[in-house]
């Protein structure tokens, strides 16, 4: 009996142990399916320690990757193979470090688990963690390991590839714009506690609100809450000094006793902004108060267009007209991960009708946050962990088309903007000389913490060149000029004039719309419109020009009718000659005649006078339109000088002898058909000019 006793006692404590591991591991996977990963990772470590603290408390940190989760309670990793205990911890506790961004401790400890076989991801895992830590090659080293890998998942299997290419563009030297100035914001203003990201204009360029956890927070419970690790909105005014002021709180209503992030504001006083707590970080949701006199009513949750129960809307963005709501949001319908919405807004700021998501090129299989549309230069910058990304979250931008309603390739910002870490919030000012940024690229206690950086961007470079051609013999044209005009009429017109080659070359300030005429004497001018507006970075436009030569004779102007025996224009008419106006007022330089011709039916004098008053006609539109009449002269020729025959490409038809067919009234009647004689004597009945000088007021132009 005494041996029993003993026996029962020695297996007490291991008994004990065994149901406190328990126990641990219950609770970690309870606070990892919440995404508490920092105390998933102490109960896990408890699991095999049982020295670690609980509840520790968490730096804030909004944006969060997609959760891989396991499909069952069983930590079953297939239907059929099951993991040792300790496996499934050491797992576990290597995510735990992944979610909670401590890069350095990540790698080593899926440095120290790369052999183990029960999580081949492991393998994609560690990769993930040398890349977010600056170890570019090994990392490519072992995404091809793990691609190589028969026991890839499909979703990982992309996301490698994705990881690679990101890689690959990192070592590019390229990408480095060693004249951008990137430093960290003002310590006492914008970066004082825990964390603080998501700077945005508010209102103007020189008043910003922004996120920050900090001491002197709003709270509810201070005996259980600490302001330090909650989220709460704060703005900042930038005096005449050119020093910002202090952080001021917005206070309740606004804020919460939650975390409240990531805000914009509307013309209409009407803020936006994330909300979600602790105790359920997967509600995140966006929320609207009204606001007067930086006073708030009660804020509110946005409707289900926005905030679809069980999935994440976070980083709300309003354009600057207030039409339009951008936000990031995992919902069914996307790409992958997190992706970027837009929705309509009334003019309340209530939101109308469905959400439509971004789609391709903008959004990726992985996560897009954080978007800010450019309204001067038409560029959305937002951020993503997939195209090209060189680590973490980078920086992007995206040329839209509104003609189109369409997004270019996204382009990564490069070095110093982005890092091996999460980046993101970006903003620029109008003429997207500074902006704004978050990133937790330097190390902080807790492995990660967003900081607010200031960014002076590097001055933008803009060139345009090209060639001017002879349009009909595609022949390079020497001594072309280049009148170079502001439409806004903010700089003096200037000239540039083509080399021997016809190649000319010159550089444009930004934010300008531009006018530009090309001429050369004996030619046509031609002309072209640029907008250096969307330019966001130094570029090279090109440009070419193709003048047409001046004919010795007549050009027809097609469409040109009256009514019967009369010399009024048919509304048809007006809409032609609209377009030789604008011809002309490109022309600017040369004198017209308007010549009209009749056919022969009638008397001479008749046709005579009929013609004279149908091109007197012409011309009195377009002087009344604003073509000097010094410029342009009325004749008309009645049916002394018949049409010649061409054919359907406009191009003269030749009898057998290779001499044009003239329209006379004997051939006309010669015709087969009357339908044929009838169009012979349209193509007379005709209105067509001829340039009589270069030289008008050319001194002037």
């Amino acid at each position: 009996m005494k041996k029993i006793i003993a026996l029962i006692l020695t297996l007490a404590p291991l008994l004990s142990w065994s149901q406190s591991r328990d126990v641990w591991i219950y609770h970690a996977d309870e606070f990892y399916e919440n995404a508490d990963y920092q105390n998933a990772l102490l109960n896990y470590q408890n699991a095999l320690s049982d020295t670690a603290g609980l509840h520790k408390k968490i730096i804030p940190y909004e944006v969060n990757y997609t959760k891989q989760k396991l499909k069952n309670k069983d930590r079953e990793i297939d239907s059929n193979v099951f993991v040792p205990m300790r496996d499934y911890i050491d797992h576990q506790i290597g995510m735990c470090y992944l979610r909670t961004y401590d890069y350095k401790k990540a790698e080593e400890h899926f440095e120290e688990q790369r052999t183990v076989k029960s999580y081949p991801e492991d393998v994609y895992h560690l990769a993930t963690a040398k890349m977010n830590n600056n170890h570019y090659e090994s990392a490519i080293s072992y995404f091809k390991e793990y691609i190589a890998n028969d026991k890839y998942s499909d979703s990982l299997l992309r996301s490698a590839q994705l990881r690679i290419k990101g890689c690959e563009y990192a070592m590019n030297p390229d990408i480095d714009h060693d004249l951008i100035n990137i430093r960290k914001a003002d310590t006492s203003v914008f970066n004082k506690g825990t964390a603080s990201f998501a700077p945005m204009f508010f209102g103007q360029e020189d008043r910003l609100m922004f996120t920050s956890a900090r001491d002197g927070g709003v709270v509810f419970d201070p005996e259980k809450q600490e302001s330090a690790y909650l989220c709460d909105l704060y703005w900042t005014e930038r005096g005449a000094d050119s020093t910002w002021g202090d952080a001021k709180n917005f206070g309740r209503p606004l804020n919460s006793a939650q975390h409240d992030a990531s805000g914009t504001y509307s013309k209409n006083s009407v803020i936006y902004y994330t909300r979600w707590s602790d105790e359920k970080k997967d509600e995140q949701y966006i929320y609207l108060a009204r606001m007067v006199g930086f006073k708030f009513y009660d804020a509110y949750k946005l409707p289900e267009s926005v905030n679809l129960p069980g999935y994440r809307s976070i980083n709300p963005f309003v354009s600057e007209d207030g039409k339009t709501l951008f936000f990031s949001s995992d919902r069914p319908g996307g790409e992958g991960g997190l992706d970027l919405w837009r929705i309509a807004l009334d003019e309340t700021g209530n939101v109308q009708g469905d959400a439509i998501n971004l789609g391709r090129p903008v959004n990726s299989k992985l996560d897009e946050v954080s978007p800010f549309f450019h309204e001067v230069s038409s560029v959305l910058f937002f951020s993503s962990n997939g195209h090209n990304s060189i680590g973490g979250l980078d920086v992007y931008k995206a040329s839209y088309d509104s003609e189109y309603d369409v997004y270019q390739d996204p382009e990564n910002l490069g070095t110093p903007i982005n890092s091996s870490k999460d980046d993101a919030y970006m903003i620029w000012d109008a003429q997207m000389r500074r902006g704004y940024l978050s990133s937790d690229r330097e190390d902080c206690e807790g492995g990660h913490c967003y900081d607010i950086y200031e960014v002076r961007n590097e001055p933008i470079s803009i060139f345009l060149e090209g060639y001017a051609y002879d349009n009909a013999t595609n022949d390079p044209l020497p001594e072309t000029k280049l009148t170079f005009k502001d439409i806004e009429f903010i700089f003096e017109p200037f000239e540039v004039f083509t080399d021997e080659n016809g190649f000319y070359r010159q550089e444009l300030k930004k934010n300008q719309e531009i006018f530009i005429k090309a001429t050369k004497e004996s030619y046509f001018a031609d002309a072209a419109t640029l907008n250096t507006k969307p330019i966001t970075s130094s570029t090279t436009l090109y440009q070419d020009f193709y003048l047409e030569p001046i004919p010795p004779g007549e050009i027809e102007i097609d469409g040109i009718e009256y009514d019967l025996n009369s010399a009024k224009l048919r509304p048809s008419s007006e809409e032609v000659l609209d377009k030789l106006f604008e011809f002309l007022e490109l022309n600017s330089n040369l004198t017209v005649s308007i010549n009209s011709h009749t056919d022969a039916r009638g008397s001479d004098s008749y046709n005579q006078r009929l013609s004279e008053a149908r091109a007197q006609s012409c011309v009195d539109y377009l002087v009344e339109k604003g073509i000097s009449v010094e410029r342009i002269q009325a004749i008309g020729h009645g049916e002394l000088q018949p049409n010649y025959l061409k054919d359907a490409s406009k191009e003269p038809v030749l009898d057998e002898n290779g001499e044009q067919i003239i329209l006379t009234e004997e051939y006309i009647n010669a015709q087969p058909t009357k339908e044929i004689q009838e169009e012979y004597h349209q193509r007379n009945r005709r209105t067509s000019f001829k340039v009589t000088g270069e030289s008008f007021n050319l001194n002037s132009k």
